[in-house]
């Protein structure tokens, strides 16, 4: 993997770029089909408006793919980064997704405690309950994505070494 800074340098322009097109292509497939109601297109018998939507729509939908794309990436690299900014060792054992998985609870019980405080903050309280809300879900969703990663790499691992030990037995049997 290419060092961090270098890949946020290459990723973000490319994920910002392929939004602006998919808005882009999405505007289009909502002002350009209705200039081209009742055009017929020869030999497909399909009228021309929705046919330059189809078109605009799958173009917007292949630039969100690369946008989804570098996303992933860019928040595997955030999520990293935020979960060595709170304390948490970059290790891969099931003891930091236990950890993680303690963290969620405190993050709970702390939104749920902070929340009826806050609710009665004059005139913001709603709001800032509703923010609190959101903190603590964005929280709560960047540690389970931590879990899932940690999961997919012990699985991960446990399996090469299988297919190591397979391919050691396989090539002993050939030997003899």
């Amino acid at each position: 993997m290419k060092p961090i800074g270098k890949e946020i340098r290459l990723r973000f322009p490319r994920l910002t770029m392929s939004l602006i097109m998919s808005i882009i292509f999405w505007i289009v497939s909502a002002i350009v089909p209705p200039t081209m109601e009742n055009i017929e297109v020869p030999g497909l018998d399909l009228e021309a408006s929705l046919l330059v939507w189809i078109i605009t729509v799958a173009v917007a939908m292949l630039f969100l793919l690369r946008a989804l794309s570098d996303a992933l990436i860019l928040g595997d690299i955030l999520t990293d980064i935020f979960v060595k900014r709170i304390g948490i060792k970059q290790e891969v054992s099931p003891k930091r997704a236990f950890r993680d998985f303690i963290y969620i609870i405190v993050v709970i019980l702390v939104a749920a405690a902070i929340s009826p405080v806050l609710g009665k903050v004059g005139n913001f309280g709603n709001t800032l309950r509703n923010i609190i809300t959101y903190v603590a879900l964005g929280i709560i969703l960047i540690l389970i994505y931590d879990i899932g990663r940690i999961v997919y790499r012990i699985i991960e691992q446990r399996a090469q070494s299988m297919a190591d030990r397979l391919a050691k037995m396989a090539e002993k049997s050939e030997g003899k």
